[in-house]
């Protein structure tokens, strides 16, 4: 199967925003340190796979996404973008089109659920997923023959790779969410279920319907504390559904890609140079970018 590299870009844009000095800017003297530094991993990740397929999703949803119609609360804890990074975020899209390669991004859906879609169409082209991104919740995409991997870890996962290192399955991370919740993403979760609890109930019980029909299985698990843990999830039906359902990756947004749109194209020399050159990159960027 050909590999479809589908990249979560904010984790990157926003891990170079506050990694790599303010001093970097563009020619008018605004910050482009986010930029530069997304240039920088997309020029490493290009050289290292030589990627034929790609595609860059972009998140543009933070208090606009479905998920909100749910729960209005969902990110409510997550500050917008600074100016200084706002301003630089379509930057990072024009330089990603300039270099031949696609982009989506959406009002109505993350990142997530565009990368979620855009792998469950194309395993219908015989294509694989190479998901590249940090963050656990995409781990609940990768089937049999796809790879999770954290680039800046250089960590690369396969569906049992995940089993061993998150102590479920692809299939069972989103019940493990919908039990300890992401504080990240205001999602509620049981309260007071941790991590090593909601393993051990789905180790025990396979799934989040599963614990609530079989719930008076709980007392009697060789568990610390059942009895509490019994209540804490008779008591919280309700948030662990909805948790659930935030949780859960959309895999059929409404949009359209195929292996010919998702071919890695030629680069745009001038618009790229022009770019660069708005940017101030220097010589080696440039180069690994392509010119």
């Amino acid at each position: 199967m050909q590999p479809i590299y589908l990249i979560d870009a904010s984790i990157y844009i926003f891990r170079a925003y506050f990694s790599i000095p303010e001093d970097l800017t563009d020619v008018d003297g605004n910050p482009a340190n986010a930029v530069y530094g997304f240039a920088g991993f997309l020029g490493a990740l290009l050289e290292k796979t030589q990627a034929a397929h790609i595609a860059i999703a972009f998140d543009e949803s933070l208090t606009t996404s479905f998920r909100n119609d749910i729960y209005p609360p969902y990110k409510a804890n997550r500050a917008l973008p600074p100016p200084e990074l706002e301003a630089q975020l379509a930057a990072c899209q024009e330089l990603a089109r300039a270099m031949g390669l696609e982009t989506f991004a959406s009002a109505r859906y993350e990142a997530d659920d565009l990368i979620g879609t855009l792998a469950y169409t194309m395993r219908e082209h015989d294509f694989r997923a190479v998901i590249v991104s940090g963050d656990k919740d995409l781990t609940q995409l990768i089937g049999v023959e796809d790879i999770w991997w954290d680039f800046t870890r250089d960590r690369q996962l396969g569906a049992a790779g995940i089993e061993q290192h998150f102590g479920v399955t692809p299939q069972q991370i989103v019940d493990l969410i919908a039990l300890t919740g992401d504080s990240v993403d205001n999602i509620p979760g049981v309260p007071g279920v941790g991590p090593k609890t909601a393993v051990a109930l789905l180790s025990h019980f396979g799934s989040l319907a599963d614990i609530y029909d079989r719930l008076e299985e709980i007392p009697q698990m060789n568990l610390r504390g059942a009895p509490r843990v019994h209540a804490l999830v008779k008591d919280n039906r309700e948030s662990a559904f909805l948790s659930q359902r935030l949780a859960r990756i959309v895999t059929d947004a409404p949009i359209d890609c195929s292996p010919q749109s998702l071919a890695r194209q030629n680069v745009d020399r001038a618009g790229l140079a022009e770019l660069c050159d708005r940017l101030n990159f220097g010589k080696g960027l440039r180069k690994r970018l392509g010119l």
